[in-house]
């Protein structure tokens, strides 16, 4: 292999390699700078070079600023998640949105490469995690604007009596500066160096005073999706109380399950606990939740619905796979909450659970600790939209169905002035232009992928033929289906899993009570009361855990 083919090393080895040649530049001694020739400034390039482009950079001080909020969407798959981190393997959003901010001069750090949101009043709704995406996601932060500093006063000249006059210029009529159709298009000129998978959907130029991207938002809204069936089914050829249909989940059940978790409840056994925040309220307000089909969506794979393959109600139907998502609105979330959640209802989907289970589980007296058991996948989640209601009104107040109203002037990208309206949206270089040709990659990997599946499909179904015929005078008994579960987590596939274990006879984890006091320790405190007393009087804060 040759050690100079950085392609192919990965992210932690070229800082490494980094470091390395860092050092050994510090070790060499400078080079002497060469001297000009007689005849030429000194600096000057010499015949059949070029001299290196220096950019210059902006003075700040000859420029306003303004606080604004800005409405983002991304595709999270290749993505460490939204917030920076330093140590991450991959780029994250954050990341991503700082390059473009610095190299746009809409905010001015005193080293680009160090990412250091204080430095512009940043705040964020919400912190996906790694390979979530989100279509509503809001920040606020100052940047720099077009409109004209203030002008100093013009000097006066002593007159013959000795008081002071204005000195008599023209003076020029200045036009009023419009704070939308004159300000710069931060959509346009961020969507133009953001990755094409991450947009600016649009921006507001005032936001209420002391808004927080983070704490004036008072609903958030979130969607999975996953298909029906959620893995390739199998051939199940017994017939009666005994046939299987590995694959396919019971949306009814979900949907009852789903209904159960909607109120004021406890969710500290539906998420993941982390000690360092040492958070002691695990109530949730969730004003909505429930499974929704998507329409127009189905895929076109008809071995799915053969016979002994799905249910005899589906036998023969052309509109499968479908897709749906769980639709769910609260507050707030805990971390990893939502992944959790759906985690129990695709037991429930897969009837190996019933939707009782939620009910249980929110029930802190019968379930102290939580069970054991794997949240879902990452990439099917979605934060679909934040709502930032009027709060100079009644605070938390919601329509009767219980919807919040979201009061943001929000201006589309591209829709600042009609005349931007077209470019901004459609054409060459529009935002739906760029995000067509993100989707038709996908859609054609979507398109062959499944052209090789049915083929496949047609295939196998030949050469099964003859096992079909023996499997139907012997069909699975109840007591081989049991052990030979597959589960399925939001992933591309079942997982196979043995025997399955009910929720209520798996293995209990600690506390979080226990694991709070445990972290505190730890750290030198008597116990988690004694962390908090301190941070108490340091006057931090405990940042309550997001999705």
């Amino acid at each position: 292999m040759d050690p100079a083919n950085y392609n192919s090393w990965t992210k932690l080895g070229l800082v490494e390699r980094v470091r390395q040649l860092e050092a050994e530049l510090q070790r060499r001694p400078a080079a002497p700078e060469p001297e000009p020739t007689h005849g030429d400034p000194a600096g000057a390039s010499t015949p059949g070079t070029t001299r290196p482009k220096v950019r210059r950079k902006m003075d700040p001080s000859k420029y306003s600023t303004r606080f604004i909020a800005l409405k983002l969407a991304y595709l999270g798959k290749n993505y460490g998640g939204f917030e920076f981190q330093a140590e991450g393997h991959q780029p994250s959003i954050e990341e991503e949105l700082w390059i473009a901010l610095t190299k746009a001069c809409l905010i001015f750090p005193e080293n680009e490469k160090i990412v250091d949101f204080n430095i512009c009043e940043y705040s964020k709704c919400g912190r996906t995690d790694k390979g979530v995406s989100a279509f509503g996601q809001v920040i606020s932060i100052r940047v720099r604007s077009n409109r004209p500093l203030p002008k100093e006063p013009k000097p006066t000249v002593e007159g013959a009596a000795g008081q002071d006059t204005e000195q008599q210029e023209p003076e020029e009529e200045e036009k009023p500066f419009d704070p939308i159709a004159d300000e710069i298009p931060y959509p346009m000129v961020l969507n133009r160096l953001l990755p094409p998978d991450i947009r600016i959907l649009a921006w507001c130029p005032s936001p209420p005073p002391n808004f927080s991207a983070r704490f004036s938002c008072r609903e958030r809204q979130y969607r999975y999706f996953f298909t029906q069936p959620v893995f390739s089914p199998e051939p199940s050829y017994g017939t009666g109380t005994g046939t299987t249909h590995p694959g396919w989940l019971d949306i009814d059940a979900m949907r009852d399950a789903a209904k159960r978790f909607e109120g004021d409840q406890d969710f500290r056994n539906l998420c993941k606990i982390d000690p360092a925040k040492l958070i002691t309220n695990w109530s949730r307000t969730i004003f909505e939740s429930d499974i929704v089909e998507v329409r127009d969506a189905a895929s076109a794979l008809p071995y799915v619905t053969a016979a002994g393959f799905a249910p005899s109600a589906l036998v023969g139907t052309s509109s499968f796979p479908k897709v749906y998502y769980f639709h769910v609105r609260g507050s707030a979330f805990l971390w990893h909450q939502i992944r959790h959640m759906v985690a129990v209802l695709f037991l429930v989907g897969l009837r190996l659970e019933k939707p009782s289970i939620v009910s249980e589980l929110l029930d802190v007296n019968k379930y102290p600790r939580k069970p054991g058991y794997t949240m879902a996948d990452e990439v099917p989640l979605v934060l679909w939209d934040c709502l930032f209601p009027d709060l100079t009104q009644a605070d938390d107040a919601v329509t009767p169905q219980n919807t919040h109203v979201d009061t943001m002037h929000w201006i589309r990208a591209g829709a600042e002035t009609p005349s931007r309206m077209r470019a901004g949206s459609f054409g060459p270089f529009g935002t739906l232009d760029g995000m067509w040709r993100v989707w038709r990659g996908h859609k054609m990997d979507e398109l062959l992928s499944g052209q090789l599946l049915q083929s496949m499909a047609k295939q196998a179904a030949g050469e099964d033929a003859e096992a079909q015929k023996t499997m139907e005078k012997k069909p699975m008994s109840n007591k081989k289906a049991a052990l030979s579960v597959r589960l399925y987590d939001g992933g591309n596939t079942g997982r196979p899993a043995g025997k399955y274990v009910p929720i209520e006879k798996r293995d209990v984890l600690e506390s979080p009570d226990e694991l709070n006091d445990k972290y505190a320790r730890r750290k030198g405190f008597v116990d988690a009361a004694d962390m908090r007393a301190r941070w108490k009087e340091g006057k931090d804060v405990v940042m309550q855990g997001d999705e």
